[in-house]
């Protein structure tokens, strides 16, 4: 029992004296839109992706000298302009036009592989994994609130969504990196509280897609 004790203590210790965290700032130019997954005859019809904005603090926790688990806290806007043309059974007809703006604080949780110098000082890495987000607010059509009824009760709470993308990361001196990449967002859940009641359909769901330019530094 000593001995697997000790043998234990030895690898968090190795463990804890191999590892390295790097922790930096990101900005990142967002192109944001949503996809449906809903009956034809609702007309549900993405008008346009829009640009929306994500910056916040991420950190690379190094268990190996060329993989990290990657992490940290970003506030993120998402969410596109769609529009939708139906008639409900009762012979009215519902039609709009709706440009959303959810924002949401993600908690990211990732693994980052990294390659071997490409040039001078420069690795490229490849990174998959999926983040954890909560809405913090939300807009339609720039408006907070909407027949007196607040926005955000449009949307649920909670999102998840993965991640997959890949950048190249540059020393610029002995605690300092940049590095610039682009990342893939595909919505896992449905966002969707209100244009599931207004089709009265327990299918329908309204998910977040967006591709992100990464741009950051790490000391």
């Amino acid at each position: 029992m000593k001995k697997l004790t000790l043998l234990t203590l030895f690898l968090c210790f190795g463990l804890s004296a191999m590892a390295q965290i790097e922790i930096g700032l990101q900005v990142s130019p967002t192109i944001s839109g949503n996809r449906f997954i809903a009956d034809d005859k609702y007309n549900f019809e993405k008008e346009s992706n829009n640009l929306r904005l994500g910056v916040g603090v991420v950190a690379d926790y190094f268990f190996a000298q060329n993989y990290a688990f990657s992490t940290g806290l970003l506030y993120r806007s998402k969410g596109s302009e769609i529009s939708y043309n139906f008639a409900r059974e009762d012979g009215s007809v519902i039609s709009g036009k709706d440009d959303i703006s959810l924002q949401y604080i993600e908690l990211p949780v990732s693994l980052k592989l990294f390659t071997n110098e490409v040039a001078p000082a420069t690795v490229l890495y490849f990174q998959v994994g999926g983040s954890l987000n909560t809405k913090v607010g939300a807009k339609v059509n720039n408006k907070n609130v909407i027949n007196d009824i607040k926005a955000s009760k449009r949307f649920n709470t909670f999102e998840a969504d993965v991640l997959i993308g890949g950048g190249a990361e540059m020393q610029l001196s002995e605690s300092t990196k940049v590095f610039a990449g682009l990342t893939y967002h595909r919505g896992l859940t449905n966002i969707d509280d209100y244009y599931k009641n207004l089709t009265n359909d327990k299918n329908f769901s309204l998910k977040n897609n967006s591709v992100s330019l990464d741009f950051g530094v790490k000391f």
